[in-house]
């Protein structure tokens, strides 16, 4: 404290943003003050009828100076007298400085994270105070931490290219600061080695059932447009958005006029980028025909069990079966149909179907029934 003969002041010499400093202002007889002004800088700043103290809510910087005061007080009964206390010198210390906000790349590849970082310090005996970070985009809100001075974006887009600031606020928002501006731009990866499959694999769709185009990308990041055509007539099959480097497109139930050759393109901004065409060979199931020298069959009579797939590429795979039992296997190297031979049994008597297989799944054909009297 400072003091002149009578009046003394009584005040910090330093404070901090945010802090509420008291000046007060009293002489030897309270009592006596009549009025009772405070100044900053030489300038008045309060005036009371009788002893009270001034107080500075949540101060800033700006209220760093110098105050005094100077009190009015009664000596007898019309005799006045003017006291002034010597100038104390007020210093309003920053809480913390402005943020400085980095990342762990300003050039990140679309679809990665990025680590954004607002940068502050307080000082060591204001250290148990809470600070607030607000992370912004352009005009927009990212997100908030509390204690956290880190946010991360797990997965960042080309449209999330921008300028990026962030505010340090404490004690609500009673103290806040802002960064300035930096700027993230994302790159984006073209697409590239674009790929055609289908499920069924290799190509080998059957008749009556779905068939799946899969169309994918080695690399290539953001949202890509994905377009389906067939070669002979260009005619585009389908088109979809994906946020992913591969795309499907079904066919839900196949037909012979399928047959032919398919191919896919992709675009990400960059410009379409087509795949290799793969043809689809469309197969039937097995045919299966029982031929005997009869209308009856009779034991000991010869049997004929044919079997055929028309459209599967060779070698095939025959099994033959007599109720899910299989009877026989013989393979066709050349392709074609292939034959089982037996002379009747009574036992032979029931359901007989035959199955295809070239390698890309089995086909099975539809039941036939043989009889053989006993």
């Amino acid at each position: 404290a400072s003091s002149a003969d009578w009046l003394n002041i009584s005040m910090p010499h330093m404070a901090y943003e945010g802090d509420d400093v008291t000046i007060s202002c009293s002489g030897e007889n309270n009592d006596a003050i009549k009025k009772l002004v405070y100044y900053k800088n030489g300038y008045q700043i309060a005036t009371y009828l009788r002893a009270l103290s001034y107080t500075i809510l949540n101060a800033r910087t700006s209220d760093g100076g110098s105050y005094s005061c100077k009190a009015d007080r009664k000596i007898f009964w019309f005799i006045k007298s003017t006291e002034e206390t010597r100038s104390v010198w007020l210093t309003v210390q920053e809480l913390f400085p402005k943020p400085t906000l980095t990342f762990s790349t300003s050039s990140p590849i679309e679809g990665t994270s990025v680590t954004l970082s607002c940068d502050t310090r307080l000082p060591s005996d204001r250290s148990w105070i809470s600070l607030r970070y607000d992370f912004n985009r352009d005009y927009s809100t990212l997100g908030w931490k509390k204690w956290s001075s880190k946010f991360e974006i797990s997965a960042i887009r080309k449209e999330d290219s921008g300028y990026y600031w962030c505010e340090a606020k404490a004690f609500g928002d009673n103290i806040s600061k802002r960064s300035s501006k930096s700027y993230i731009s994302v790159q984006r990866i073209s697409v590239s080695r674009v790929s055609m499959e289908t499920s069924p694999p290799g190509g080998q769709a059957v008749k009556g059932e779905k068939l799946i185009l899969v169309c994918s990308v080695a690399e290539g990041t953001g949202d890509i447009m994905f377009y389906w055509y067939k070669e002979d007539t260009k005619e585009s099959l389908g088109a979809k958005r994906e946020h992913s480097q591969r795309a499907e497109l079904q066919i839900p139930v196949i037909e012979e006029s399928h047959a032919g050759s398919y191919y896919c393109t992709t675009d990400n901004s960059y410009g379409p980028i087509q795949s290799k065409a793969v043809n689809i060979t469309v197969r039937s199931n097995p045919l299966l025909t029982i031929s005997a020298p009869g209308v009856m069959v009779f034991i000991g009579e010869v049997v004929e069990l044919r079997c055929e797939d028309l459209r599967a590429s060779p070698p095939i795979l025959y099994q033959f079966y007599h109720e899910d039992i299989i009877r026989g296997s013989i393979s066709a190297p050349s392709g074609g149909g292939t034959s089982l031979n037996f002379s009747a049994a009574a036992s032979h008597s029931g359901n007989y179907s035959c199955e295809a297989d070239n390698g890309w799944g089995p086909k099975r054909s539809e039941v036939v029934t043989l009889t053989v009297p006993g």
